[in-house]
C-alpha cells in the first residue's frame, strides 16, 4: 500500500459527500483509491448486512465500487495529465456519465475486495477506465466507467456553498 493520500481525500469538502467515495459522508463506503505499480487500486471489506444470499456480496454493492472507484481513478488521472498537485485548483472532479457491470462468478462474503483499475482512454472532458474486482485473487466482476469531469462553473458555486 502507498503511503500518499487517497485520491477522495483530495475532493473539496463541499464535493466529498458521496455516498460510495465521499469522506465526509459517516453512512457511506468512504471508498478510498490508491495509485499501485500503474493501477489505481482501491480495497474494501464488505460487512455482512452486504449480503445478497448468504455468503455472498450483493451486486449493487460491486455496482458502486466501480462506479465510485473509477470516477475517483478518472479524478486522479486527470491531474496526472496536466502533471498538476491533486489539491490544485481549480477542482477536477467527475461523474459517471456510463457505467458497465458483468458479474462473472458470485463475489465472496468475508474476504477483502481489490478493485483494480486502469485509464483507458483520457480525452478531452472525458475519461474511461476499466475496472476488475477481485476476491482471493480471482476476478468475479468487470466494468467500466465512462466518467466526464463536472463543468468547472458548477464546481465553484458548489465551493462558493
Amino acid at each position: 500500500m502507498s503511503d500518499q493520500k487517497p485520491s477522495q481525500h483530495y475532493y473539496p469538502d463541499a464535493l466529498a459527500h458521496c455516498y460510495g467515495c465521499g469522506r465526509l459522508n459517516e453512512f457511506g463506503h468512504q471508498i478510498q483509491s490508491f495509485w499501485e505499480d500503474g493501477e489505481s487500486v482501491c480495497r474494501f471489506m464488505p460487512k455482512p448486512y452486504h449480503i445478497a444470499i448468504p455468503g455472498y456480496v450483493y451486486g449493487g454493492l460491486l455496482a458502486s465500487l466501480i462506479d465510485c472507484h473509477g470516477t475517483g481513478s478518472a479524478s486522479a488521472a486527470a491531474y496526472r495529465a496536466e502533471n498538476r498537485p491533486m489539491d490544485s485548483l481549480p477542482a477536477l472532479r467527475f461523474l459517471t456519465a456510463s457505467l458497465h457491470v458483468d458479474f462473472l462468478k458470485p463475489t465472496p462474503l468475508g474476504v477483502e475486495l481489490e478493485v483494480r483499475a486502469t485509464i483507458k482512454e483520457i480525452k478531452g472532458r472525458k475519461v474511461v477506465v476499466e475496472q476488475r474486482l477481485l476476491a482471493n485473487g480471482i476476478v468475479t466482476v468487470r466494468g467500466e466507467v465512462v466518467a466526464v469531469q463536472v463543468p468547472e462553473q458548477l464546481v465553484e458555486d458548489l465551493l462558493k456553498g
